[in-house]
């Protein structure tokens, strides 16, 4: 007799959890849960979508080494004295002009009127955000922030103006409060290109997802004859 054998073609039943037993998780439970918590929305704790802040790595690398150098120079010119050689021509140069300068001449008010500006300049870098041509966007979730920079959004709106019947050619000038928009038709009336373009672009600076989204200003004018 020969035994029975078992086709190779044949299917095998995997195994099914058992609905009773002790290795099955309840809803919202175990190391799945996670991907299944709702996203953090505005509403539990986000932020206004504020300005972008410049590091101001330039003017502050200038800054420091213009001062790391002048305390420098100064710090060893105090130990020069110190060990007994005379102190530099400058220092001294610069001890007489000030002992016999008065304080309404000329070389000083130049010189306090330069310093007032360098300073009035370095407090104009601290206390403004910078970076003017990266734009917010509306903050939709917790910590998480978003910008789109300004020559971008410009050739959105360059595109979608372009798609609107008549117009040949568009200029659009994008700034933080007001976008300028100006197209050339060469067909159809202007003020129906005008009313086509207002409609499209109100829709597109929509869509861009500004915090802030810029006014619009549209201009349109028949294109300059050759000749």
């Amino acid at each position: 007799m020969t035994e029975p054998v078992e086709p190779t073609g044949s299917t095998r039943r995997m195994p099914t959890l058992d609905e009773g037993g002790d290795d099955r998780h309840p809803p919202g439970t175990g190391a799945g849960s996670a991907a299944h918590d709702p996203v953090p929305t505005l509403e539990q704790g986000g932020g206004r979508a504020g300005r972008f802040w410049s590091a101001r790595r330039v003017p502050a690398a200038l800054l420091a080494l213009v001062l790391l150098g002048a305390a420098g120079l100064l710090l060893y010119d105090i130990a020069a004295v110190r060990a007994g050689h005379p102190a530099m021509q400058w220092r001294r140069s610069l001890a007489d002009g000030l002992a016999e300068r008065k304080l309404d001449d000329v070389v000083v008010l130049i010189g306090a009127g330069v310093a007032a500006l360098v300073g009035l300049w370095l407090l104009l870098l601290a206390l403004t955000p910078g970076l003017r041509a990266l734009l917010p966007m509306r903050r939709e979730r917790a910590g998480v922030r978003a910008g789109l920079d300004r020559d971008a959004a410009a050739q959105v709106l360059r595109d979608r103006a372009v798609e609107v019947a008549g117009v040949q050619s568009v200029r659009v000038r994008m700034g933080r409060k007001k976008a300028k928009v100006r197209a050339f038709s060469h067909f159809r009336e202007l003020d129906d290109v005008r009313g086509d373009l207002d409609t499209v672009l109100a829709a597109a600076v929509g869509e861009l997802g500004l915090a802030k989204p810029p006014g619009l200003s549209v201009q349109v004018n028949r294109p300059a004859k050759k000749g």
